[in-house]
């Protein structure tokens, strides 16, 4: 393998005619799990033309010659192999492997698949009609976790989110409301988002593009199938991600994209998060904070929040009220589904209407 380019099938995969999908499989010491994630891109029934784009990130392991051994299945049944790769001493990351998995295929449509994931037969075939039907969308699915009691919360999330909250939730904790995973878009779209930010681990790569494809006016469409065997392990790539980049990310992102279109609002949750969020804006964007509101008796009765750190004199002192004494829009910090459905009852007994009177945060 070259260490810093092209193997002699990537060059080729370059100057062939275009194929309808090309399925973008970046590896990095992927053996415990490649020979399931391969069987199922063999196992597709999409019956137009497809590739399979491998770029192994500086494996130690036994990958490559997994891939080897499945090339030659893959090709037999019509799928073209392009791989490439370099076996530098340490992995360029997630987000140089997409990008270059990306560049080495030929595909009209991109269908992204991690090493350690499985697809279902239909997956290629549904996600490609979604992708057709709306071209400048980023199409998911709905996924089936392993080990089936990982992640209860989050994958129920994930699969249960309603069409519209695909656009009003992208602000949550949880990341992307359409995962990177299951991601299947058009080259076209790709190359007017992209790329990948490629500044290796610890990036949220999936999520810094997630933003900018939201930025440039894109949709998102979850095709309502379990589609992937979307597994979890501690070995993850997403775990070397700090909570408090993402974090930043997320609060830089509500203020550019949501709070300039609130004159004021509240933040729901006078704890530790909704303080923490606080502190967190900029001073332009907490100067549109008229208060906090809660359902604690305690953080009410005390009746303002003072920022002790601010630089401002006198010190920002905001109010503490009860939800029903607040005015929307509101940005909530309550961890949802986390109440025995309290909080969810409370937010409906308002009548709101989620995007426009409210975002989750938490």
């Amino acid at each position: 393998m070259q260490a810093s380019g092209y193997t002699a099938a990537a060059a080729l995969g370059q100057a062939r005619a275009p194929v309808q999908v090309s399925v973008i499989l970046p590896v990095h010491d992927a053996e415990p799990w490649l020979d399931e994630c391969l069987g199922s891109v063999l196992q597709q029934d999409f019956e137009g033309s497809m590739e399979l784009s491998i770029f192994n990130d500086a494996s130690k392991d036994k990958s490559m010659t997994i891939i080897e051994k499945w090339k030659e299945k893959l090709e037999g049944s019509g799928i073209l192999v392009v791989i490439g790769g370099h076996d530098s001493p340490s992995p360029r990351g997630v987000g140089y492997s997409k990008n270059q998995a990306i560049a080495q295929s030929s595909g009209s449509y991109l269908c992204f698949l991690d090493s350690d994931d499985v697809m279902m037969p239909q997956r290629v075939r549904l996600q490609h009609a979604a992708a057709v039907r709306h071209p400048t969308s980023i199409i998911g699915c709905q996924v089936r976790r392993e080990p089936p009691n990982s992640t209860e919360r989050y994958t129920r999330w994930i699969n249960h989110l309603a069409p519209d909250q695909l656009l009003t939730q992208v602000f949550t904790s949880n990341g992307p409301t359409v995962i990177m995973p299951t991601w299947f878009c058009s080259r076209a779209w790709f190359s007017h988002v992209g790329p990948f930010d490629e500044g290796g681990r610890g990036v949220p790569e999936d999520l810094l593009f997630f933003h900018e494809h939201l930025r440039k006016g894109g949709g998102l469409v979850r095709v309502d199938q379990s589609l992937l065997l979307y597994r979890y392990h501690p070995g993850a790539a997403t775990h070397s991600v700090l909570e408090t980049t993402i974090w930043t990310h997320r609060v830089r992102f509500l203020e550019e994209w949501a709070l300039p279109h609130w004159a004021t609002f509240t933040i729901w949750n006078a704890g530790r998060q909704g303080r923490r969020l606080y502190r967190s804006l900029t001073a332009g964007s907490r100067c549109k904070v008229v208060a906090f509101c809660d359902v604690d008796e305690n953080k009410i009765k005390k009746g303002f929040y003072c920022y002790e750190d601010s630089q401002e004199r006198p010190k920002p002192r905001v109010p503490v009220l009860h939800f029903r004494a607040a005015q929307p829009p509101f940005v909530i910090c309550v961890k949802l589904d986390l109440t025995g459905g309290a909080f969810e009852d409370n937010l409906r007994s308002l009548h709101l209407q989620e995007g426009r009177d409210f975002l989750h945060f938490s």
